[in-house]
């Protein structure tokens, strides 16, 4: 394989550094706004995985930057997986980039020569979804160290072959040479409601063919790996689960055992008196009902913070509850700082993580889990501990 270094000039766009934060660490006027990421808690949490399914080998999804998390640290703190899967070429560098050189599964497959190419050079193993991989490979021959991995569509209606054309890819995928033993696999569309038609057509519609299959099998997703451990198979493909979060609505993370990775915190800076009647923040949209300290806290949407969050949206000031009133801007949150009389400048503001659960805020924000930690942007450090 060649030198990682070499891949990155070769397959990706060239990289600009701006600025040598480094030079600044000491400048106390850095924005001291971070998303403090607990790498004990994601080897915690993949102990716990293998626990709910410890007939089957572990995929870790780490893809969109380890959700949100940071590529390297998952990477690290995840090494005893079995296979790591991300979706994009560039991710799969990354990943090899931060050292990994076991299993890398990517799960969109290839979609021409040159990605065919770096997934020969990365020694990747790829889902074959279409017809048009199918042909690639008759014409130019499997992987040379990878495993191949065929999607079959039971009802997502997204990637894969349809099950009545499933027969003839899998007969077509052995017959290529190099592809080895591959794996079968589908995708739940619906898992997260267990009780949705939809999971029991889809498993109905598998069976047959993880019956009639000789290889391996991968059915589960995180949600599916609660709720139907009948599909748990050879192959398990946990995502947000890894990150502490369930995919279940109006279940915590906390509830199956798992610790939060990821912690949002930012401090207050600013704080002042508001009289009754007066209104708080863009478009007059919180009324004091009273007088009132409210405090300012350094974050918002630019930070990839939710604005669509409104009054009464749970924080943590000092580790005790607070409430959002008035509308998030694009780089400040306004807090009600009633029952905080001790309050200050520079106080830490907890937006997420550790006893105030992302379900909860992605909830408010009429959201799910994974928009909010795959949303923040690169103003949001990343403190490894």
């Amino acid at each position: 394989m060649g030198s990682i270094r070499q891949l990155h000039a070769r397959f990706l766009p060239h990289r600009r550094h701006l600025l040598n934060i480094a030079k600044f660490q000491n400048y106390s006027m850095l924005r001291n706004t971070a998303a403090h990421i607990d790498l004990s808690a994601l080897r915690h949490n993949l102990e716990i995985i293998r626990a709910m399914a410890p007939n089957s080998g572990v995929v870790s999804v780490i893809k969109a930057d380890a959700y949100g998390h940071g590529v390297s640290a998952a990477v690290r703190a995840l090494a005893g997986t079995d296979i790591f899967a991300v979706s994009t070429p560039e991710e799969a560098v990354a990943v090899r980039e931060s050292g990994w050189r076991g299993r890398l599964l990517s799960l969109e497959g290839f979609f021409d020569p040159e990605g065919f190419a770096l997934a020969r050079e990365l020694q990747l193993e790829l889902v074959v979804h279409q017809r048009e991989q199918l042909e690639f490979l008759r014409h130019h021959g499997g992987l040379e160290k990878g495993k191949l991995w065929l999607k079959i569509d039971t009802g997502m209606n997204r990637l894969g072959f349809r099950a009545t054309d499933a027969e003839a890819a899998m007969a077509a995928l052995e017959a290529i040479p190099g592809a080895g033993s591959p794996v079968l696999m589908t995708h739940f569309a619906c898992a997260d409601n267990a009780v949705h038609p939809l999971n029991k057509a889809q498993i109905e519609c598998f069976q047959p063919l993880r019956q009639a299959w000789r290889g391996e099998v991968s059915m589960c997703n995180s949600a599916a790996l609660i709720n139907f451990p009948d599909t748990h198979s050879d192959w398990i493909r946990p995502g947000i689960l890894l990150y502490g979060i369930s995919p279940i609505p109006g279940q915590t993370g906390h509830a199956l055992g798992l610790r939060p990775v990821m912690r949002l915190v930012t401090e207050l800076i600013s704080i002042k008196l508001c009289k009754k009647g007066e209104t708080i923040g863009y478009g007059a949209s919180f009324s004091c009902p009273r007088d009132m300290t409210i405090g300012v806290a350094a974050i918002g949407y630019g930070d990839g913070y939710p604005r669509q969050l409104g009054n009464g949206t749970p924080v943590l000031v000092n580790g005790h509850a607070a409430e959002l009133v008035g509308r998030v801007s694009m780089d400040m949150i306004t807090i009600d700082l009633t029952g905080h009389p001790s309050a200050s400048v520079g106080d830490s503001v907890c937006l997420w993580g550790g006893t105030l659960p992302v379900e909860t805020v992605a909830e408010r924000a009429g959201a799910i889990p994974y928009e909010l930690i795959c949303g923040l942007t690169r103003r949001i450090r990343r403190v490894i501990n």
